[in-house]
């Protein structure tokens, strides 16, 4: 369970870095639409946990490297936007979240069944 601290201090990183992502995301990774859809850090509040979806680009992998590969220009911008409000700057380490994609896996499943099940049988 994240302590009232961490839990502050991600919604502090998550806000900032969305607007850093929806302000320069387009010279970073091109037209992929890229959103943040949580931020986790260790209970040390050294390292934080930045969970992205990734949509309208076929290689999600290929943009989440040109985002790792950005990673100093994301971190120094997200410190300009914070610095009064954190002691330490924490480490970003970016992962992708596929829990939409699995929503959607589960969504298509469904429809097919409800499919099957309105077909008459003969």
């Amino acid at each position: 369970m994240e302590s009232i601290k961490q839990q502050q201090t991600s919604k502090l990183v998550h806000q900032n870095l969305a607007d850093v992502f929806s302000r320069q995301g387009a010279s970073i990774y091109g037209r992929a639409f890229v959103t943040i859809s949580g931020v986790v850090l260790t209970p040390d509040l050294m390292i934080a946990r930045v969970y992205l979806s990734v949509y309208n680009v076929p290689e999600k992998e290929s943009v989440l490297e040109q985002i790792q590969e950005a990673e100093f220009e994301i971190k120094q911008e997200l410190y300009r936007r914070i610095k009064n409000k954190l002691r330490r700057m924490p480490r970003l380490q970016f992962y992708l979240d596929s829990s939409l994609d699995e929503v959607d896996k589960l969504d298509k499943i469904f429809k097919e069944i409800k499919k099957d099940e309105d077909q008459p049988e003969d």
